[in-house]
């Protein structure tokens, strides 16, 4: 790695901040939160007061002292172990209060008036206990959200800050990444880290691409190649050359993501927190009525009625609710982000589970984005590796994506040194030792048996170009080719029918090769001949028909119907715009990364309705018991306390990959 003298960063919190404004969607599902749950960064003086308050707590529990100093000594041990969960109550409850304009607790201010509330009846020991579990409880639970949070933001110790910058004269110097310039030269050493994002000028070497991809195996890359700042050079030397400003590389990107991610909650996450201070409020109320009818309606008398009024606090208040949605979203999206699925906030993945329809992007999608020959035939056997080596030696002085594709094909075949012209209407020309060959679309030659006519009109149908080769005008061979679909396309395919999910393939290209695609594929629907802006419209027909449906594409012409979609996924070899507009990013094209999301997402929305079931028969049963007097508020709050770990631990299971 570079030598660092500070941690800086190529993107300023201003820079993200103007990004993630930069997003605003017609389909926004929810408001970003400025916080998730009680994330508090407490600092060490709070833990060691309440090591001294458990300290204090044994003392007096096990020291034989007097009535008042046990009780001094407990009332001590609540004041220092629960200050800081005592302050934030109040504090953030008299904030929002005069923020909202009425009253807007939280669960802290539960715990402190139960606590007072067993002082004020003199049972200290348990008001003590009270505040020793609930203060511990509540360091675990930010422990245990704060895991799913620092699995995503260690991203950020992942980023470059100092570069080998070469100058003109040969001399190498370090320098601050953020100062680099486009065309900049830059030495890398082995064992350095790529500072930026551009292409190797001189030397190769294999690159360890984790960082950007998610994939383990090293990359081979050479002259020409492009390299990713963040990920890691092997044994070889090599000089690039800057492409990108260090604010906008792949990997500068990615962390402007993972900023939208932890601020963007799940609409259950955003409803929870809601509800809580509402929640809240109606214990408050309801305990004042329970203590008075336990007076006047049970005859429990009025210490009994107190005391269970006090559990009830307890036993009532919504910790492991409030901590349902939030650590297991934030855990989904870090165990993504490791996979290469980039989320912008925790509203998409938790909708991706309730997808209907999901709508490709043809070319670069579903396909490989590049033609490859699928077809070669020659008439006459004893001469075909003659012909290829002509058509080879023609292809070479081309440059369109055909002969791309078919030199690609023919890559051992060594082409000859010829004159090659390229005349409109007839194709590629040439004439060598007094014999004229041609290389160009069916349209250009006469001379073409009805056989080979057949032939080729049969793989037109099936979506794929073909170009006849003629020698002496007439025509003894071709070549067929297509853009083939990606290696793990069919897989998704086929589990998104599992899953009882449309899948609709939305192309600029004819209706039939489009059909011919999702032949191979097995996708149900093809719309074709579409133009860009009317992408925009099918995705609109699409939910209205199936309902939430999902966009993925790569392009320019995709990014209208990435917005409409309920969720869109840019590929992230794609255009910048794609993935600015989309809600997701699948790293390296590979499709079966969606569907990793989906389970992830079907997962997320499992253990969220667990957590909110569990807690609430949690919250029921220690009530039922309180009522009939089985429990006291030791009991109590340990039992509640508990549960909310259970769920937070419930919720980490997300960081966890899933089975395929």
């Amino acid at each position: 790695m570079l030598p660092e003298s500070e941690h800086q960063q190529s993107i300023t919190k201003e820079e993200q901040k103007h990004h993630n404004c930069s997003h605003q969607h017609e389909h926004e599902h929810g408001q970003v939160a400025s916080s998730c749950g009680h994330n508090h960064n407490h600092g060490k003086s709070p833990v060691i007061l309440y090591l001294i308050g458990l300290v204090v707590y044994l003392m007096a529990l096990f020291l034989p002292t007097s009535i008042f100093i046990t009780n001094l000594l407990m009332l001590i041990s609540m004041v220092t172990a629960g200050y800081h969960v005592i302050l934030e109550g109040i504090g953030e409850t008299i904030a929002d209060s005069l923020r909202l304009k009425k009253l807007w607790p939280n669960v802290h201010v539960l715990m402190t008036l139960a606590a007072i509330g067993a002082a004020i009846i003199g049972d200290y020991d348990e008001g003590a206990l009270l505040i020793l579990i609930f203060a511990g409880a509540h360091f675990l639970e930010d422990y245990a959200e704060n895991r799913s949070k620092r699995e995503i933001t260690s991203l950020l110790k992942m980023n470059p800050t100092q570069a080998r910058l070469m100058k003109e004269n040969g001399e190498v110097t370090l320098v601050a990444v953020e100062t680099l310039e486009i065309g900049d030269q830059l030495q890398i050493l082995p064992g350095d880290q790529i500072p930026t994002d551009g292409v190797i000028v001189t030397g190769g070497s294999l690159l360890n691409e984790s960082s950007i991809n998610g994939e383990s195996m090293p990359v081979e890359k050479l002259v020409g190649d492009e390299v990713y700042g963040s990920t890691i050079n092997g044994n070889g030397t090599l000089t690039m050359k800057v492409t990108k400003d260090s604010t906008e590389t792949v990997f500068a990107k990615i962390l402007s993501l993972v900023d939208q991610s932890q601020r963007n909650l799940s609409p259950t996450a955003t409803k929870i927190k809601k509800i809580e201070p509402l929640y809240v409020n109606s214990v408050l109320a309801l305990v004042p009525l329970f203590i008075l009818a336990g007076v006047f309606l049970f005859d429990w008398g009025w210490y009994i009625s107190f005391y269970r009024g006090m559990v009830l606090m307890i036993s009532a208040s919504p910790c492991a609710l409030a901590a349902s949605a939030i650590p297991a979203t934030l855990s989904g999206i870090s165990n993504l982000a490791k996979r290469g699925v980039l989320f912008k906030g925790g509203t998409y993945l938790a909708n991706l589970a309730e997808i209907k329809a999901v709508a490709f992007d043809k070319t670069g999608t579903l396909t490989q984005g590049n033609p490859s020959v699928t077809d070669v035939y020659f008439v006459d056997r004893e001469r075909t590796e003659e012909w290829i080596q002509m058509i080879v030696s023609m292809e070479k002085s081309a440059n369109h994506p055909l002969a791309k594709a078919i030199l690609s094909h023919f890559k051992d075949v060594k082409p000859m040194e010829i004159d090659v012209h390229n005349e409109i209407g007839k194709g590629l020309v040439a004439t060598v030792k007094n014999n004229h060959y041609q290389i160009g679309k069916k349209d250009f030659f006469s001379n073409v048996s009805q056989d080979l006519l057949a032939q080729a009109d049969q793989l037109m149908s099936k979506g794929k170009n073909v170009v006849f080769f003629s020698e002496n005008e007439i025509v003894v061979g071709y070549l067929a080719m297509m853009d083939l679909p990606q290696e793990n396309a069919k897989d998704v395919i086929d589990y998104l029918h599992q899953q009882e999910i449309q899948t609709v393939m939305i192309t600029g290209d004819a209706q039939s090769t489009g059909e011919a695609v999702a032949k191979l594929l097995g996708i149900d629907e093809v719309k074709g001949n579409v133009l860009p802006e009317n992408k925009y419209k099918i995705i609109e027909e699409l939910q209205q028909k199936y309902g939430k449906t999902t966009m993925i594409g790569d392009g320019i012409n995709d990014a209208p119907a990435l917005v409409k979609a309920d969720i869109g996924f840019a590929m992230g070899d794609g255009t910048d715009v794609a993935i600015d507009v989309a809600d997701a990013v699948i790293m390296k094209n590979d499709l079966t990364r969606l569907k990793t999301a989906h389970q992830v997402s079907k997962k997320l929305d499992r253990v969220v309705m667990q957590n909110i079931v569990f807690s609430m028969l949690i919250v029921a049963l220690l009530v039922g018991l309180n009522f009939f007097g089985k429990i006291d508020i030791g009991i109590g709050v340990l039992a509640h306390e508990g549960s909310t770990i259970v769920v937070l631990l419930n919720g980490l299971r997300l960081l966890v990959p899933v089975k395929e």
